[in-house]
């Protein structure tokens, strides 16, 4: 392990291959300093990472790849992508694709350790890959990156090189509701609220709970403030559940479990070094048996589609690839199978942008995840856990569909064979 200053890093690096894949945190994490550095020494590289930010190389040479496509990469004309769950991206790097390089953003040093902070995630994973082909892991060492518990914490010795640096971490700016119409004349504000209220309702005290990031699974939040003796198991958190734990909705003995953390400044200094808080590896939060044992495990996510059949697009916009799978595919799977468990999908009727039902006769994309307890819209809460399709698609288009999608989608369920 050695400690270089940034203009040094050619001394670790070849900068006469043109064929290295370099593996970086993402979310809010990607170290973008050592980044920026690393893209001057390399012609051609390969730059891989899950949910881009701004500000990562976009230069011709540079060949962007994901499992889930952030805002970075989103469009990108040479974009390779990865259509899987994200459980199964550590394997990808063990059985298809070569690490040669590993930037990963962490903590400064505590006890002779360092801790990969707001995402683990993936990095294990990655790392593990990178040292078995040789190749070489790199520090970005902040001190301004929390310093959390669990899969992350990693000795000095696993890195060849530390570059220490002392800057912001990225936060994850929040949306505001802007009362743009969501059709029928509702603002997005109100159908919010109501979806929230009607996800919240259904979820008991003592519940394990998987938020998503977003405006839909933050209109929940109003209604799960008054629950106590929750617990979470997902796969990123943000302020919601710093917000849920300031309410006393927690319960305190229960061990918050996450693979990475997105939010505001407050967050991270509410994980800082927090106790009650494991930041562990994907293989581990996202494994559908591990879920499935979560006391009353309680998945929240939301889609762009979700057609007659109840199956659910998260990925795909004019099949163009929008974000991924994610970990959506896991936790449904892992919810329908814990004890009292349910997996809910919220999102609104109709897309406010395109101005289009959400609820559709078939979707074309490719499908994100699909067998839901229940599909939750401003419209109301379709029930489809252990009904048939034809029980399925009534209960779709009467609960969850735009009134004004209806009569189109009674016809293309005749169509389809589903009354």
């Amino acid at each position: 392990m050695e400690t270089l200053d940034i203009d040094h890093l050619g001394t670790v690096i070849d900068s006469r291959r043109t064929d290295l894949r370099v593996v970086t945190s993402g979310n809010c994490s990607t170290p973008l300093t050592v980044l920026g550095k690393v893209d001057t020494l390399l012609a051609e590289y390969r730059l891989h990472l899950l949910n881009a930010p701004r500000g990562i190389p976009q230069r011709d040479g540079v060949i962007p790849e994901s499992a889930f496509v952030g805002v970075g990469m989103r469009h990108h004309p040479r974009l390779v992508y990865f259509p899987m769950r994200l459980s199964g991206v550590p394997f990808l790097y063990q059985r298809r694709l070569r690490v040669d390089v590993v930037i990963a953003h962490t903590s400064a040093p505590i006890a002779g350790k360092v801790s990969l902070g707001l995402e683990i995630n993936v990095l294990p994973g990655a790392i593990a890959a990178c040292k078995a082909a040789g190749g070489i892991v790199i520090a970005q060492v902040n001190r301004q990156m929390p310093y959390t518990f669990g899969d992350g914490e990693l000795p000095l010795d696993v890195f060849d090189a530390i570059v220490e640096v002392d800057e912001p971490v990225l936060n994850l700016a929040t949306s505001e509701a802007d009362g743009t119409a969501s059709g029928g004349g509702m603002s997005r504000a109100d159908s919010a609220r109501i979806i929230g209220d009607l996800v919240s309702r259904r979820v008991a005290d003592g519940a394990t709970l998987q938020l998503g990031i977003g405006e839909i699974p933050d209109a929940a939040l109003d209604g799960l403030r008054g629950k106590r003796g929750l617990g979470i198991w997902s796969e990123v958190i943000g302020d919601g559940v710093l917000e849920l734990d300031q309410a006393g909705a927690l319960d305190p003995a229960r061990t918050i479990t996450a693979s990475a953390l997105m939010g505001s400044a407050a967050l991270y200094a509410w994980a800082h070094r927090n106790e009650r808080l494991r930041v562990l590896r994907t293989e581990t939060t996202n494994s559908p048996s591990i879920i499935a044992t979560q006391p009353l495990m309680t998945s929240i996510n939301t889609a762009l589609q979700v057609d007659l059949y109840d199956q659910a697009n998260a990925a795909s916009v004019n099949a163009k690839v929008y974000s991924g799978f994610g970990g959506q595919s896991d936790f449904t799977v892992g919810a329908l199978h814990a004890p009292r468990g349910q997996a809910l999908m919220a999102l609104r009727s109709w897309h406010p942008k395109a101005d289009v039902s959400t609820i559709v006769p078939l979707i074309e994309a490719p499908v994100t995840s699909f067998q839901h307890t229940a599909v939750i819209t401003e419209q109301g809460v379709a029930e489809i856990a252990w009904r048939d399709q034809k029980s399925q698609a009534v209960q779709l288009i009467e609960h969850a569909a735009h009134p004004a999608a209806r009569d189109d989608l009674w016809e293309e369920a005749q169509e389809l064979g589903l009354l």
